[in-house]
């Protein structure tokens, strides 16, 4: 999962120049609802561990209520990843209703979180239906169906308006070249539905085709939605890196975390042209929350994409390699992953192994 092309964007500096860096950065960590707090708990322990030069700012991200009636972020939260300039966030819970707004979306367009990279790939010894899964989805985060923009026309009819830009369809193309470049993949996939919005999904289509001329190294082809899903529980290994709009790209990383065992081993990032904000996608899990039964992979994963981000790449390697191994030898595998081990003790293993490395 590493990547040069997100670390040569965090900075501009020659990439391997903070490789053992002992530079203590702050990042802002929302441990988020649920599950949050404990799984985020034992993300600090795992980079105590490992010694990771980070300080936490925890901030709280209860919605509050607006001059407009609508609930959102508080200042504090935003203040902090202003500051910090990359935050590690656990799950949120946003409640069904008038006058609620999904935080994550917030987040997302609060601070212009523009492509969302989600790595799936096959973990050795966690035994799935598909062997030597490794696709990556680009996603365009700040627009399309979740740009938020519906109102209601007449008593029972609602319009939804889908949002398309040449600027944001561009940005997030030329990302996705970029990063096939960066981390020697052989080929980009656009998906589309442009027969059937041959407006919005066809200015998405046209940009990722000029991007291509511009990168004639990559691969390209294009493909409709629906024709990608068939063929990824087909033949995933048909695909290598997938860029497509917001909505597509939501339902399509979350099949493909299906393939290698389901969101909770699935990484997350969110880059920005000022920022980045890593996440566990799973839900909130509050039938089991407070029972020390979560199991952490994804947002320790997520740290993991988080830290090789922030160019701290030799810590990023030690943790991942605790936490797979971990897993392979499925000996403390928590329920979801088919074992009875407790959270704490599916960390402290990888602790164990960090120490012992």
């Amino acid at each position: 999962m590493a990547s040069q092309f997100l670390r040569k964007i965090a900075a501009n500096k020659p990439l391997g120049s903070r490789l053992y860096s002992s530079e203590i950065r702050k990042c802002t960590l929302i441990p988020g609802d649920g599950i949050g707090p404990e799984i985020s708990a034992a993300v600090q322990k795992i980079f105590a561990a490992a010694k990771v030069p980070i300080e936490w700012e925890s901030v709280d991200v209860t919605p509050v209520r607006g001059p407009d009636g609508k609930f959102g972020i508080p200042q504090g939260a935003i203040d902090s990843v202003n500051r910090n300039k990359i935050g590690l966030k656990g799950p949120l819970m946003t409640p069904v209703g008038k006058g609620h707004r999904s935080l994550n979306l917030a987040l997302r367009k609060e601070f212009n979180l523009y492509a969302n990279v989600r790595p799936c790939r096959s973990l050795e010894g966690y035994k799935t239906l598909y062997d030597d899964v490794d696709v990556v989805t680009i996603r365009e985060n700040t627009e399309g169906e979740y740009s938020g923009i519906e109102h209601e026309i007449v008593d029972g009819v609602v319009q939804s308006i889908k949002l398309i830009t040449e600027d944001a369809s561009r940005r997030v193309a030329e990302f996705a070249f970029k990063y096939a470049l960066e981390n020697n993949r052989k080929k980009v996939t656009a998906v589309h539905k442009a027969n059937i919005m041959r407006m919005s999904d066809g200015l998405f289509l046209r940009c990722c085709r000029e991007m291509a001329k511009k990168y004639p190294d990559v691969r390209f082809e294009e493909k409709y939605l629906d024709t990608v899903c068939l063929n990824m529980v087909q033949d995933p290994s048909q695909y290598d890196v997938l860029v497509m709009p917001n909505l597509y790209g939501d339902i399509l990383s979350d099949m493909c975390a299906g393939l290698v065992g389901g969101l909770g081993l699935t990484p997350s990032g969110n880059i920005g042209l000022n920022g980045a904000l890593f996440e566990s996608v799973h839900g909130t899990a509050p039938d089991i929350a407070g029972q020390d039964k979560a199991n952490p992979t994804a947002l320790l994963l997520s740290a993991v994409m988080m830290l090789r981000y922030m160019q701290l790449t030799n810590h990023a390697d030690k943790i991942e390699r605790a936490c797979f191994d971990t897993i392979k030898e499925a000996k403390y595998l928590t329920g979801d992953l088919g074992g009875k081990a407790k959270c704490s003790e599916f960390t402290n293993e990888i602790c164990s192994k960090i120490v012992s490395s």
